[in-house]
């Protein structure tokens, strides 16, 4: 199986930080049509998300299920469905003693990845991840996934290195699915 692992703010969802209120979510200009277009090339669809949020007492986990269903909802009115919702609640510098931690699932590193890959035995190389911030690339590159870059003003600190360069660069969403598709599933 391969999957498309999408950052929830600003590459799934516009971008709104530490926002969980339903009402407030929507998906990014484009979004269906892109994911239409990815789900027929049989890519998986899958949320990986930092929401440092919980680790700074801003809400809390039982938030996120709120939120997993907003998209849930909003992409069944898209004819989609989310294959899986994998968030990571925890800073380093957190206020909430539980989160206030390094971990393997804050991205850059790869754990949501990783986790999502044994769960629903997905092919890494087969696979990619899209996100707004370089964070996201590199989360996808050290996982063994091809990584789309969505250059839409998001990424303030440009910091490159080897694992931050992503594999192709679109200005959105939809954009990246035209990419996507054209690459084709050489790795």
């Amino acid at each position: 199986m391969k999957a498309v692992f999408l950052d929830k703010d600003g590459a799934l969802a516009d971008d709104l930080p530490y926002k969980v209120e339903p009402q407030r979510i929507s998906l990014c200009s484009g979004a269906g049509p892109a994911l239409r277009l990815l789900s027929r090339l049989d890519y998986r669809l899958f949320v990986v998300s930092n929401q440092a949020g919980i680790a700074f007492g801003r809400f809390n986990e039982g938030d996120m299920e709120t939120v997993h269903d907003r998209l849930q909802d909003l992409l069944f009115r898209e004819h989609l469905t989310l294959d899986g919702f994998y968030y990571c609640p925890h800073h380093p510098d957190g206020s909430v003693g539980a989160y206030a931690c390094d971990c393997h699932c804050r991205k850059p590193m790869p754990g949501m990845l990783l986790q999502a890959a044994r769960d629903h035995g997905i092919d890494l190389r087969s696979s990619w991840m899209v996100g707004d911030i370089l964070h996201d690339v590199e989360a996808g590159n050290r996982a063994g996934c091809r990584t789309m870059l969505i250059d839409n003003g998001n990424e303030t600190e440009w910091r490159l290195g080897p694992r931050r360069i992503p594999t192709r660069m679109a200005p959105d969403l939809y954009a990246a699915a035209v990419l996507i598709a054209s690459h084709g599933d050489m790795a």
